[in-house]
């Protein structure tokens, strides 16, 4: 098999699979894009791979831990909604009847007050200065001679012209900076779909003068939750499926790209040489191509070199009472705390916490989140204790309450979130083509460096999907990517806005028009992991503003 394969589009017409029956397949990582490709090779009947983990555990960023005190802690506010239907047979069939179903009830909270979600459709819980500066805000940026979000630069020029001042210095800016840690003239505004998208402005004035409450609708509404275990239970049952194919503790610390060599490190600490027909690798991409593939050249490494990413830190605090709240997860845009949303994890399932009665009555939980960068440093140290002066100026800790706390859990990440910078794009364009010219597929959050495509359901599918490519000749979808040979000579990825970009289960829709009722619709652009942007985006403005 030769390093010249051909190019997604080509072999998407061929029907034919770029790998053997025996080819030998090494898989980086276990967590959920690993064990998508896992779990696919498998059903395929594929036997020759091996997963790599240089963790102890499996499950990447979707493992979840148990502290000595009996609190489960998720490494992040996941919540589990899929519109694959593949993915939901997974669950279905790993988990069975073991889980719950949460409504969604979501939060803001600006200006010492608790706003409903989505934050625009119901301003009026502002106090009336802000209510009014959002409001005349939205207009002048929606008026016909504003400056259109068509031409914005960058997601700073987007949020600015598609909500207006009052919104963007109320809420987008403070609370996207607390999110990506980075400013966000620094980000695309393609991560957010390829249309313009804007906010509904009659529906936000209504909703302020006839005093309506306007939420309880979005992307995931309602989501499915592991009765035990947390998020990491699902992965784990996955990954139990696939003990024979998975090596622990045993870290890829080479990859010699020429002769399809990786060297890896065992528990005991020695190396091994490990050959391989191709690789399906969700290590970071910076890192891959950096530091591991040792004879990428040197375009490769700037431009991977190059990428943008947050650090994370994960707070739990346990606390031995009742819950106090009905609430699931809260947005935070404010600088009186550190964190920028925090979870009610104790009412995803009431086997989060030391409780065993089987409902919230004696114990609760609360897991906050907390970006780093160069350009947000967080002190590591002190962080925990933070966390909880914060959570008192929140409101969400009642005065006397830190006697209550039982338990703290503090869980440190290097990479958090793929900043989706200004030339990610181009950077990607670089990299990707050559690794797989040397059967490295790159995927999953920090694989493929999309993270409008990287929540825990995209993530397991780009593993499936390129399971499908490299021995069916099928086309990967959720990536988003489509390969050409430029007027050069050189193989190049093009980005396109994925089929299934963003996150959103349909299910409701559909059982809202089988009984003759309707949801407002979730439009493709705006199709998007609500609690990063924040903010639900309505149609296109050019549909709004001229219909049919």
């Amino acid at each position: 098999m030769g390093s010249n394969f051909p190019n997604q589009a080509e072999h998407q017409a061929s029907n034919e699979g770029i790998l053997g029956p025996e080819s030998r397949v090494l898989i980086i990582g276990a967590g959920p894009t690993g064990l998508g490709a896992a779990w696919r090779l498998r059903e395929l009947g594929h036997e020759n791979f091996t997963v790599l983990e240089s963790l102890p555990y499996a499950g990447g960023l979707a493992h979840s831990f148990q502290d000595d005190i009996g609190f489960t802690w998720d490494i992040g506010g996941h919540v589990m909604f899929s519109h694959y239907e593949y993915y939901d047979r997974i669950f279905d069939e790993v988990m069975g009847d073991d889980f719950v179903l949460n409504d969604r009830e979501s939060w803001v909270r600006v200006s010492d007050r608790w706003v409903p979600y989505p934050f625009q459709n119901n301003i009026r819980y502002l106090p009336e200065t802000d209510a009014a500066d959002c409001l005349v805000g939205l207009i002048r940026a929606q008026a016909a001679d504003a400056p259109s979000s068509k031409d914005a630069a960058n997601f700073g020029e987007f949020i600015d012209r598609v909500f207006g001042e009052g919104i963007a210095r109320i809420f987008m800016r403070p609370y996207n900076f607390k999110v990506w840690a980075h400013p966000p003239e620094m980000m695309n505004k393609h991560w957010i779909g390829e249309r313009v998208a804007v906010i509904d402005v009659e529906r936000a004035v209504r909703n302020v003068v006839e005093k309506r409450d306007d939420f309880g609708w979005g992307p995931n509404n309602r989501f499915k939750f592991p009765l035990k275990g947390g998020t990491g239970e699902f992965y784990r049952r996955i990954a139990e499926r696939l003990t024979d194919r998975i090596e622990l503790s045993t870290a890829v610390v080479r990859i010699d790209a020429a002769r399809k060599v990786a060297i890896v490190r065992t528990p005991d600490g020695t190396t091994q040489e490990r050959p391989y027909d191709a690789i399906i690798s969700a290590m970071p991409l910076d890192v891959l191509c950096t530091e591991i593939v040792s004879d990428a050249p040197s375009d490769v490494r700037e431009a991977a070199g190059g990428l943008l990413h947050s650090a994370g830190h994960m707070v739990g605090v346990g606390l031995k009472r009742p819950c106090p709240s009905t609430k699931s997860w809260m947005y935070f845009p404010g600088d009186d705390c550190p964190f920028y949303r925090v979870t009610y994890l104790s009412n995803y399932s009431p086997h989060m916490t030391p409780n065993q009665t089987g409902a919230n009555d004696t114990h609760y939980s609360l897991l906050c989140e907390i970006s780093a960068s160069g350009h947000k440093p967080v002190d590591a140290s002190e962080v925990v204790q933070d966390t909880i002066a914060g959570l008192e100026n929140a409101g969400l800790l009642e005065p006397g309450e830190r006697d209550d706390i039982v338990s703290t859990w503090h869980h440190a990440v290097e990479y958090s979130y793929p900043t989706p910078s200004v030339d990610r794009d181009e950077r990607l364009s670089v990299a990707i083509p050559w690794l797989e010219s040397h059967q490295i597929y790159s995927r999953g959050r920090f694989g493929m460096w999309k993270y409008e495509v990287a929540n825990t359901d995209h993530t397991l599918m780009q593993g499936v999907e390129v399971v499908d490519r490299l021995l069916q000749g099928q086309p990967e979808h959720t990536i988003g990517i489509v390969y050409r040979v430029t007027e050069d000579g050189r193989k190049a990825a093009g980005h396109d806005r994925p089929t299934v970009a963003g996150s959103g289960e349909k299910r409701l829709q559909r059982e809202a028009a089988a009984a003759g009722s309707v949801l407002p619709a979730v439009h493709p652009s705006a199709d998007v992991p609500e609690s990063e942007l924040g903010a639900t985006l309505g149609p296109p403005a050019e549909a709004r503003r001229h219909p049919g």
